[in-house]
């Protein structure tokens, strides 16, 4: 079993990627959902972890999944980790697409 510290670590830690991504500050985030600028920062740092329905408008306000929060933490998050690299492939030019493809099969082996 996971230490529920480490876990709420690696869910803050997500949480902030994906924020960032989004191009927020922690301040016009945590205005945005109603959360104290310094609680939000607590749970970015896994000090805290949000109550759900915090959570539910963290996913919202980040228009995510639960699996983009949890993938790190749960056992088949390699399928969504799989399913986001797939997409990220398709976004490739075809040149780049064959380069990628080519990588994978020279790790993985060709079958």
């Amino acid at each position: 079993m996971q230490d529920p510290k480490e876990i709420q670590k690696t869910i803050g830690k997500r949480i902030q990627e994906l924020r960032k991504s989004k191009g927020f500050t922690q301040l016009n985030f945590s205005e945005s959902i109603d959360l104290s600028p310094n609680y939000f920062s607590d749970i970015e740092r896994g000090k805290s972890s949000p109550r759900i329905d915090k959570l539910v408008a963290i996913m919202n306000a980040l228009d995510c999944s639960a699996d983009d929060i949890f993938q790190d933490v749960i056992s088949c998050g390699y399928k969504v980790k799989s399913s986001q690299l797939s997409e990220r492939i398709e976004n490739l030019s075809p040149d780049e697409q064959e380069k990628a493809f080519a990588i994978l099969e020279a790790f993985i082996g060709k079958k």
